[in-house]
């Protein structure tokens, strides 16, 4: 993949700012305290959420740059710093940034290409299942597997609103049907989550 030198800066600043807020959302929004638990928190939260955001990104990217695209990620500082400023309250309403595409793409391509961001989540969430079911490790370990699961479930099944600009908009206008267990996938491990 082909990176600008500011794409590379806004994709950096992007993971760690989205990372930061769930980070302090975790902590307990204004109730948290600088410590060794939040820098565990903030390392957990970019191994997960942060990590989860960024390839959800580049998937999109390089399966566009992979139809001879042109594809950028653009960064949204406004709405980063909204995320950073809602997490002390207790939730978050993020829209960290997109890829930014150019180019003649047919539907089927532009639905695939939407598909990847969410698929990724799904493989993430599902690599997290797997470790929540094999490993019995200690209490940090399974609050980290846990929490990647939820959090990668919850991106996919947000990004499958199939309403503009999200990414279900042009799943659903390319096939109904992946779209659908797509969805199904997402809310049932999202579900799924609360129980493990």
């Amino acid at each position: 993949m082909k990176f600008t030198t500011k794409e590379k800066k806004d994709l950096f600043f992007a993971g760690i700012m989205i990372s930061l807020a769930f980070a302090i959302l975790l902590s307990g929004g204004f109730g948290l305290k600088f410590s060794s638990g939040f820098l565990i928190i903030s390392i957990i939260a970019f191994f997960t959420a942060g990590i989860g955001f960024l390839l959800h990104e580049l998937m999109h990217k390089y399966f566009a740059q992979k139809y001879g695209l042109f594809a950028e990620f653009r960064a949204f500082y406004g709405m980063l710093w909204l995320a950073i400023l809602f997490s002390f309250f207790g939730f978050i309403f993020a829209a960290p940034g997109a890829v930014f595409i150019q180019g003649k793409i047919s539907q089927q391509r532009n639905g695939k290409i939407s598909l990847a961001g969410p698929m990724t989540n799904l493989i993430l969430a599902v690599l997290f299942l797997i470790l929540i079911l094999i490993f019995n490790v200690s209490e940090i370990f399974q609050v980290f597997f846990s929490f990647g699961l939820s959090i990668n479930s919850l991106l996919a099944a947000f990004n499958m609103i199939p309403a503009m600009p999200f990414d279900g908009a042009k799943v659903f206008k390319w096939n109904k049907k992946i779209y659908f267990i797509t969805l199904i996938s997402a809310i049932g491990l999202f579900v799924l989550s609360f129980f493990i």
